[in-house]
């Protein structure tokens, strides 16, 4: 296993965004040509989210090696597609909401049962939750979205995004915030009873009022270290925007960090696999979501990750202590009184791309 030098990593947090863009240039021109040297797989994904003795165990059984690019956001995963065309990469981790778009791009190859025998193990209400999924993807992990914190620090129990959006003096300028545009104004939207899926300015004016005047209490906008050198451990931070699984990640390094799902609500997120149709190794692309999909396999990886599986036969393999837990499987009335981020039209996400910059300040 191996990751790709990815030169973009230190401009994307630049607010040049020039130089941000001869960042990515740079690393395009690299692994362009790594990936065409060698039969070395390229996947495009999000760190820590893979067991590295599974990625062993696929290399010795297709005498092959892995690479990763990072993303930090769903939204330098569409720049670095869209500069590159698609044709860096040979795996790629998306998520529900820009199969459509990414497919009408020309980016995916369709995925079929023959070319991944192990989909019959994926639970049918993942794999037709988006327009495109069934044809061009695979979904891997769901999850929610909520609040890690830590309950030694805080006085009074996390229950509500509003803590977040109007802190107490305990929590100013000790929060950490995903710089994601849908993610932050989940929380806002949220906060005031609003969908997440709204295109209704005025909430939108709303929502954007609340996180610029919410932003002198942030401590950073970007997302929290898994480590032991995390915020949240360290106690720089003391609340984070947060997945469920990371949030049990970083845990592990200090046992005073809980999870919640606010009470307002909150996103059920769905994460899918799909093949590059520019790959030139698509067939080892097509073996490797296929490795992941075996049952003991995803039940593997799925207690790597602390997420729930969407491979349905992956819970034969998976402890009830891990079934059982409220945080990994919410539950059904949950999942059925909660919302699904969707596509926004045009319009609506013209405004989200002017949000936040303002916000984030960058």
């Amino acid at each position: 296993m191996e990751v790709i030098p990815v030169m973009y990593h230190q401009f994307c947090v630049s607010k040049n965004r020039l130089l941000a863009m001869i960042g990515i240039m740079v690393f395009f021109s690299f692994s362009s040509a790594l990936a065409e040297d060698s039969r070395d797989l390229v996947f495009l994904t999000w760190s820590e989210y893979m067991d590295p003795k599974l990625i062993e165990k696929f290399e010795n059984r297709f005498n092959t090696k892995v690479k990763f690019a990072y993303f930090e956001s769903d939204e330098l995963r569409d720049d670095m597609l869209l500069n590159s065309d698609g044709d860096v990469y040979d795996v790629i981790c998306l998520n529900g909401r820009s199969i459509k778009t990414y497919s009408r791009q020309g980016w995916l190859a369709p995925i079929t049962i023959k070319d991944v025998p192990n989909k019959k193990h994926i639970d049918p209400r993942w794999a037709e939750a988006f327009e495109g999924a069934a044809e061009y993807a695979v979904p891997f992990f769901w999850g929610t979205i909520g609040i890690a914190y830590r309950e030694d620090v805080v006085k009074q129990p996390i229950s509500s995004w509003k803590q977040l959006i109007e802190p107490a003096p305990d929590l100013q300028g000790k929060i950490v915030l995903v710089k994601d545009a849908r993610d932050l104004m989940l929380m806002a939207l949220k906060s005031q009873g609003y969908s997440i899926n709204t295109s209704n300015h005025q909430e939108l004016d709303k929502a954007k009022s609340l996180l610029l005047a919410q932003k002198p209490y942030v401590h950073d906008y970007s997302y929290i270290s898994l480590t032991e050198e995390s915020a949240l451990v360290t106690g720089d931070a003391v609340a984070a925007l947060a997945y469920n699984g990371d949030a049990l990640m970083v845990a592990e390094h200090d046992e005073n960090i809980k999870y919640v799902v606010p009470e307002e609500g909150t996103a059920i997120w769905i994460d899918y696999l799909a093949v590059s149709k520019a790959s030139k190794k698509r067939k080892l692309a097509m073996d490797f979501i296929n490795f992941l999909n075996e049952p003991e396999n995803a039940a593997q990886l799925a207690q790597y990750v602390y997420f729930a599986s969407a491979n349905k036969a992956a819970e034969n393999y998976l402890p009830q202590e891990f079934l059982s837990d409220p945080v990994i499987y919410p539950g059904m009335a949950f999942i059925n009184s909660s919302e699904f981020y969707l596509k926004l039209p045009p319009r609506t996400q013209k405004k989200y791309n002017d949000i936040l910059p303002q916000v984030t300040g960058e």
